[in-house]
């Protein structure tokens, strides 16, 4: 516990105490609204269309590089 000696020293820690709280204040808004651009639709959207593209092309260029190819399947029972 601390102990003071003058009531400066009290109003001198109250002051640091209050822009302490003004700036976890601000710090839990900016929170709250990365947290909302996280979670908008539109951020969803894109980041499931480019994580898609990302498989997409990663495929594509280890395909290329192991020189696998696409086999088309020949149902039996079509050619009857």
């Amino acid at each position: 516990m601390k102990v003071y000696k003058s009531f400066d020293q009290i109003e001198q820690d109250l002051r640091i105490l209050k822009l302490q709280q003004q700036i976890d204040e601000e710090q839990l808004k900016l929170s709250i609204n990365d947290t909302k651009a996280a979670f908008s639709p539109v951020s969803l959207v894109a980041g499931s269309v480019g994580a898609i593209v990302q498989k997409t092309i990663v495929l594509k260029a280890v395909n290329k590089i192991l020189g696998i190819k696409k086999v088309k399947v020949k149902n039996i029972d079509d050619d009857k």
